[in-house]
């Protein structure tokens, strides 16, 4: 008997659509996969740990890291030629990845009073931090103040001012960035542009209103000129626009110098370095990223070498991580069959904010059926929580295999949620055949300790 979906449902051997994303395993795609991905008897292994014994112990939805591919990339950033290199942690942050970040001799970017606090309380030095974020609080500020962090980025003039009120408070002098906006439109998704002259971050440079933030922080003794900052955006894989805002900042620099006589000594350009997240897509590659910024450096400051500071995060996190899931239905729609997985739009938000795309692999067993025109789709109730919009898999995955989804190792924790009251995935690390947990599994006890049950509050409190 046939249901009225199954008639029309994508059958084994039906001509697939064009363009459509095939399933990708670690032999097939390695690009998009972590270094040490491999498939063994059909059961795909991470770190020499098998993927499905993970899913046994600790459940799933779950993230995987492995720490050898972000150790590897983190040292291919040391080597990129930039005097300085910060890890991002807004891609990805916890206490064992700051410590993970100090052992390679990273400086690390923060953009919250929480992301400072993590990083304080892990014994990170606070002379290499770096506090970026939009808006910071009063109470932020006096914070980076508090723990001595290296470098404030100012974003607009009334947090230069909150700064400056801070330090002098502090009987401190703070090192600042000045975060400008060079009006370079980065060749990426248009909410992951930032170096246009429309945008929230930073000053322009047009209509002079990065030279008046200059002024403003020169004006302000408990605060020191550090040097100059700019990103453009994020998932870059052509370097043009990045030797163009190189460029455009360097003449900045020289303007400052020439007209007011204000030296600047180091420009950190941000980061933003693409990564593959389906098969065949290009990696820009830490050597190419920071030669681009240098030639651009090159051209409006000849003979002068200031140094250079990125900011790399999902470059050195993005493919390390992968996220498992458990399929827990399988059924036909009028153009895909839809594989129903134990996560979601809670755990994977970037498909839904951002449009993205990934691919998926089985991680228990080698499904050998026909390719189908599938979607990989959450547990939520929102018809936009699709995890893989359109792949080819397998026709034999059924209820109970367990899925890959790779590359999520980048702004998938950071951005995960409770939606629909869900509890957020566990976070595990692994490496050499063990495997060692870096955020525990969140339950929902820990949900209902939120809870308030009508507890009344006093307005009159300070």
């Amino acid at each position: 008997m046939h249901t009225a979906a199954s008639l029309h449902a994508p059958a084994a051997g039906t001509p697939l659509p064009d363009g459509l994303a095939p399933a990708a395993s670690p032999e097939s795609a390695p690009e998009v996969w972590p270094l040490t991905a491999r498939t063994v008897e059909g059961r795909l292994h991470v770190g020499g740990v098998a993927l499905d014994a993970l899913a046994a112990a600790l459940g799933t939805a779950l993230y995987v890291v492995d720490e050898a591919d972000f150790r590897h990339r983190a040292r291919s950033w040391r080597a990129s030629g930039a005097d300085r290199v910060h890890y991002a942690s807004k891609a990805f942050l916890c206490a064992e990845m700051v410590r993970w970040v100090d052992s390679e001799g990273l400086h690390l970017d923060v953009c919250s009073g929480g992301e400072l606090q993590l990083a304080a309380d892990t014994g990170f030095d606070p002379a290499r931090i770096v506090f970026h974020g939009s808006n910071k609080s009063v109470a932020e500020l006096e914070a980076a103040v508090a723990h001595g962090v290296g470098v404030v980025v100012v974003d607009c003039l009334e947090e230069i001012e909150r700064l400056a009120d801070a330090a002098s408070a502090a009987g401190k002098v703070q090192d600042v960035y000045v975060r400008i906006a060079p009006g370079v439109a980065a060749e990426t998704h248009d909410y992951m542009a930032t170096g246009g002259d429309d945008v929230k971050f930073g000053f322009p440079v047009r209509g002079g209103h990065a030279e008046r933030a200059v002024l403003a922080v020169a004006a302000r003794p408990e605060l020191r000129l550090a040097g100059v900052h700019s990103h453009i955006g994020s998932q870059i894989t052509a370097t043009e626009g990045l030797t163009l805002a190189a460029e455009r900042v360097g003449a900045f620099v020289a303007g400052l110098a020439e007209r007011h006589g204000i030296p600047v000594d180091e420009i950190d350009l941000g980061g933003g370095a693409g990564i593959p997240y389906l098969p065949g897509q290009p990696r820009l590659q830490p050597s190419e990223f920071t030669a681009a910024l240098r030639e651009g450096l090159d051209r409006a400051l000849p003979g002068t070498r200031v140094r250079l500071a990125v900011e790399p995060g999902r470059s050195m996190i993005g493919t390390a991580g992968l996220t498992l899931y458990r399929v827990g239905a399988v059924k036909d729609g009028l153009r895909r069959r839809f594989v129903s997985v134990d996560g979601g739009m809670s755990d994977a938000l970037r498909p839904s904010l951002y449009l993205a795309r990934y691919t998926a692999w089985t991680a228990n067993r080698t499904a050998n059926g026909e390719p189908v025109h599938a979607a990989v789709v959450g547990r939520h109730c929102e018809s936009g929580d699709v995890v893989v919009p359109d792949i080819a898999l397998p026709d034999d995955i059924t209820a109970g295999d367990l899925l890959a989804v790779p590359a999520t190792g980048a702004y998938h924790h950071v951005m995960a949620s409770n939606y629909n009251a869900q509890p957020r995935p566990a976070v595990v690390a692994v490496r050499d055949g063990r495997a060692r947990l870096m955020i525990h599994r969140e339950t929902p006890e820990d949900l209902r300790r939120r809870e308030a049950h009508g507890e009344p509050v006093d307005l009159n409190a300070p």
